[in-house]
């Protein structure tokens, strides 16, 4: 069974900075990617970016490319978002996620992900 967790949220001005990062436990192998998805109250959740854990491809929402980064450090099993620039439409629950062979055309999707952390909060406010 995976397990993720996620921590760094907080509230931050316009143009600040924040770094999420997620902790895996379990079985991570290789075939997995890792992914964040945020959600506001009332929306979908949506895809905001993803990254192979082999390979390290990595794949980001139109509206963040840029601004953010998504990384992994294989020795600590865990996955990162650097968010530069934030905006108050960046305000959201982020979620790591992680699943086991997603096709490329499957990632967007966050009923396509089996694995879920419990959220960060991010409030980008002045």
């Amino acid at each position: 069974q995976v397990q993720l967790v996620e921590s760094g949220g907080g509230l931050v001005q316009p143009g600040a900075s924040l770094r999420l990062s997620c902790v895996a436990s379990g079985p991570i192998y290789n075939r997995f990617t890792m992914g964040w998805f945020r959600q506001v109250p009332g929306k979908e959740r949506e895809f905001v970016a993803a990254l192979r854990w082999s390979g390290g491809n990595t794949y980001y929402k139109d509206s963040v490319k840029g601004r953010f980064t998504i990384s992994r450090d294989n020795t600590k099993n865990t996955v990162y978002l650097q968010m530069n620039s934030l905006q108050p439409e960046d305000t959201a629950v982020y979620y790591c996620a992680a699943d086991y062979r997603l096709i490329q055309s499957s990632i967007p999707t966050a009923s396509n992900w089996d694995y879920w952390g419990q959220g960060t909060q991010v409030t980008v406010s002045s």
